[in-house]
């Protein structure tokens, strides 16, 4: 699609659909891994830390950190008499018992004494000391408000928190709650939670997160060590292609070539001329697609076939794209400079045609709300339409070109368009903001990914580049391989994360113009020629017979399932 200001039909496009003390143990939870701040050096070892005495195959992990993680593990899943019985039985105990204590006069409210056993812990960097006697203190503070003590919380306020000379900012709002108890609400702290014990747990929460991990064992570890590993071999599995998040423990995790939708499955001609587009719908239950002979088909997915639902005719000249509702009830075609038609997919009917005077329509698209639609217009503004058709807003000035591709982001504040030949504008409708990325060479047609973090940028020099554009725009990914000719008639298939040439699926006798996966069953995807047909290319059944036969007649699929 688009890049250049003619009346060519659109360039080819690739289009890619691209988780005591110990008894409170399992009730602190930390979304994220705790890091240490400034290493190890910030907490004296433990006594028994001494010995370095190291166990695996390689050597490599510390038998005390070992036996403290997997223990902290079976506090974590409610394992008490398991986790107790490890420390006896190893010496090793989870915490020394200065922590230990310090634990439990947290959990107790004993303040004072837990901001003096603060400093027998061990720490050395006094800014790490003073910030969790601030925590502790403002905990202690906000139980006096709650309690109704508001001269005892004054003198907190006064001669135990502004001493520490730290985040005077804070400070002042603290200060506020004094005159208006109902500000704490807004500084987060609700005074009926502070008052129950659910609060303090919440706050040890906290100071575990502000402790060295050699101090207090970040919670999880042990959960978010195996996740690592199993991301580890993730993305060293060359040929995963599987939806499924879940992979066994018992064994090293690895997908093979079949994986790989490679074969033919089934051969579309009900085009009479070239195919420019296809697009699976949210679902996968349908295929639309789009071509110069002025037509749009809506396909019905089956896991045998794929079998023609509706023929949408009523475009004067070739249709240059579809998109599909939310909901996927309902589907829009955008004919070349001409209009977009709005269609009702269970019926095949055209509900409604969005056109403008003077101008034509060149590209089309859903807010996520289903209410709006978009439209890139010849005069290279950008416009928003009510379903009924009612103009709600404009985007005046170079912000599309004369043939464009467009998306936007699932909350809908972030629309992105090709403004000029080389670059693709993302217009942040909230914040006001426009971003760019620039190419070197002339951009053919992009896809947005379905979580909004990537684009897929296609090039005229028949390069592929991944941007990432969750927060600053980065070129992370270049993918190449494809005949540089103006007639490749393979499709083309990557690997995301090293850039290497996975398939070249041959088949097509004229130039493959796009390419669709099914965001549902990842064994699919459909291409789009100019010989006029769609092909369905599924997995190499004839592979995976030959491989079942030599697995006593239990299949064997990704992740260790059967």
């Amino acid at each position: 699609m688009g890049g250049v200001e003619d009346d060519e039909p659109p360039s080819k496009r690739v289009k890619v659909s691209s988780t005591g003390v110990r008894s409170f143990s399992g009730s602190l939870s930390l979304s994220e891994p705790v890091t240490s701040f400034q290493g190890e050096s910030m907490a004296r070892p433990l006594p028994f830390e001494g010995g370095e005495e190291m166990v695996g195959s390689k050597q490599v992990i510390k038998k005390v950190e070992f036996v403290r993680i997997i223990t902290k593990a079976l506090y974590s899943l409610g394992y008490e008499k398991s986790g107790a019985l490890l420390e006896e039985e190893s010496g090793i105990p989870l915490h020394s018992s200065v922590v230990s204590l310090f634990r439990q006069q947290v959990l107790d409210g004993n303040w004072d004494e837990s901001v003096s056993t603060l400093g027998k812990i061990g720490l050395l960097d006094e800014n790490i000391i003073k910030s969790a006697s601030f925590l502790i203190l403002e905990h202690k503070f906000f139980e006096l408000l709650g309690k109704e003590k508001v001269m005892d919380a004054l003198k907190t306020l006064r001669s135990e928190i502004a001493p520490l000379s730290i985040n005077n900012s804070r400070l002042h709002e603290l200060s506020s709650c004094i005159v208006s108890p109902s500000q704490c609400t807004s500084l987060g702290f609700s005074i009926q939670d502070t008052l129950g014990s659910g609060s303090r747990i919440k706050l040890l929460d906290k100071l575990q997160k502000l402790l060295p991990p050699t101090v207090m064992i970040p919670e999880r570890r042990l959960e978010h060590l195996v996740e690592q590993a199993l991301n580890v071999q993730l993305e060293a599995c060359f040929f995963h292609n599987s939806l499924d998040s879940a992979m066994s423990l018992y064994t090293d995790h690895h997908c093979g070539k079949d994986q790989i939708p490679s074969q033919t499955l089934q051969v579309l001609h009900a085009h009479r001329d070239e195919v420019w587009f296809l697009q699976f719908s949210h679902n996968g239950k349908y295929l639309a697609s789009a071509s110069n002979d002025g037509s749009a088909i809506i396909w019905e997915v089956n896991e045998s076939r794929v079998a023609l639902r509706h023929t949408l005719s009523g475009h004067q000249k070739a249709v240059l794209t579809v998109s599909w509702s939310p909901d996927d009830s309902q589907i829009l075609t955008c004919g070349m400079e001409e209009v977009i038609r709005r269609w009702d997919v269970n019926s095949g009917e055209c509900l409604h045609v969005y056109e403008k005077a003077g101008l034509g329509l060149i590209s089309c698209g859903w807010f996520p709300d289903g209410k709006r639609v978009f439209s890139g217009m010849s005069d290279k503004s950008i416009c928003m339409w009510a379903l009924d058709g009612k103009e709600l807003e404009c985007w005046k000035g170079q912000r599309t070109l004369k043939i464009s591709d467009m998306a936007i982001s699932n909350d809908g504040n972030q629309i992105l368009s090709m403004c000029r030949e080389t670059a693709i504008l993302l217009i942040d409708r909230e914040a006001k903001v426009e971003r760019l990325i620039e190419e070197g060479q002339t951009i053919t047609s992009f896809s947005l990914s379905k979580d909004n973090k990537f684009l897929l940028v296609n090039l005229i020099n028949q390069e592929i580049h991944l941007w990432c554009i969750d927060g600053d725009l980065r070129l992370i990914a270049k993918y190449k391989g494809h005949k540089r000719t103006t007639m490749d008639l393979q499709v083309y298939i990557w690997h995301r994360s090293t850039e290497e040439l996975l398939e070249a699926l041959p088949g097509h006798s004229g130039a493959v113009n796009c390419v669709s996966w099914n965001p549902v069953n990842p064994h699919m995807l459909a291409s789009g020629s100019d010989d006029r047909t769609i092909r369905i290319w599924g997995l190499n059944r004839v592979n995976l017979k030959r491989k079942d036969a030599y697995s006593n007649g239990v299949i064997r699929h990704c992740n260790g399932g059967t």
